[in-house]
């Protein structure tokens, strides 16, 4: 019996809103917890804390790249086509692998890893503060506010019941003339711009780069987006761990982290041309390279 094709599948939509979600969850992590270091951490502490943070988000694509290879093996209806069925291999452009099966296993590890945010406090101890001076700071101060009580729960009561009343009608009016003082900051939009050119340039890499090993050297899908992870990724991370223990040694200042950033990523960029001169033989194509007879 021929296959029967089902045109018009929303299965699609589920992927898309569970990305949503996903994106939605994982957004917040990098302004609110840089802003969480900053807040709590010293002054020389702080680029070190934050290198260490962004060497777990590339830990992180690594091990998922690892888990992708591991999955690419195994063949998509995994567990309801037995392997004696399966008459191709995973080098065949049909082969199709078990890409749900990741999804499934960091859906259930993100749930299990952000159960501890639940039980991050809302404030923190300076680093190198202590609880004590505090305590000693509050009695001091005590006696005088003891005399302004009253009117402060009255005005705390009355700021409240606005804003909760009028928080959107205050949070809109704010929002537009904030947004355009931001468009007009030139060192935000340049750094802006920054950021997406070497965001777009890392994920143009990660996505057709397994491809161009699949055709141009053969290799299977698995076997290509665990060299893209083994390659690359490993090295970010050393990169990112040791600049920021690089300025804390040194207690590099804002100027002197832009002048850095500056000429490494001017290093980087004329080591990235000399890829144009590692020019390999295009693979024969059928109806391209070489003709069908």
């Amino acid at each position: 019996t021929e296959c029967e094709k089902e045109p018009g599948s929303l299965l699609w939509v589920f992927v898309m809103v569970g990305n949503i979600v996903r994106g939605m969850g994982e957004t917040p992590i990098m302004p609110l917890g840089i802003s969480y270091l900053e807040d709590f951490a010293k002054a020389e502490n702080s680029p070190f804390y934050q290198g260490c943070l962004h060497t777990a988000t590339i830990i992180g694509p690594f091990l998922g790249l690892l888990l992708a290879s591991f999955c690419a093996e195994l063949f998509v209806d995994i567990g309801s086509v037995g392997a004696d069925e399966i008459t191709i291999t995973a080098t065949d452009a049909r082969w199709v692998g078990a890409w749900w099966l990741g999804i499934l296993i960091c859906a259930l590890l993100n749930l299990l890893v952000g159960i501890p945010f639940w039980f991050l406090p809302k404030s923190l101890v300076k680093e190198g503060e202590t609880n004590e001076s505090e305590e000693a700071s509050e009695k001091s101060v005590a006696p005088l506010q003891e005399n302004d009580k009253n009117e402060s729960k009255q005005t705390i009561h009355a700021v409240s019941i606005k804003h909760h009343t009028n928080s959107w009608h205050y949070f809109i009016p704010d929002f537009f003339p904030f947004l355009k003082a931001l468009f007009h900051n030139p060192v935000y939009m340049l750094f802006i711009c920054i950021t997406v050119l070497q965001f777009s340039a890392f994920d143009g890499m990660i996505s057709f780069m397994p491809k161009y090993l699949e055709q141009q050297f053969g290799k299977s899908a698995s076997d290509a987006i665990f060299l893209i992870g083994v390659y690359n990724l490993p090295v970010l991370c050393v990169g990112y761990f040791s600049g920021g223990l690089f300025m804390k040694k040194f207690k590099i200042n804002v100027y002197q982290a832009a002048n850095i950033a500056f000429w490494v990523s001017l290093l980087e960029y004329l080591l990235y041309f000399a890829a144009f001169w590692t020019v390999c033989d295009t693979s024969p194509v059928a109806g391209l390279t070489v003709s069908y007879q």
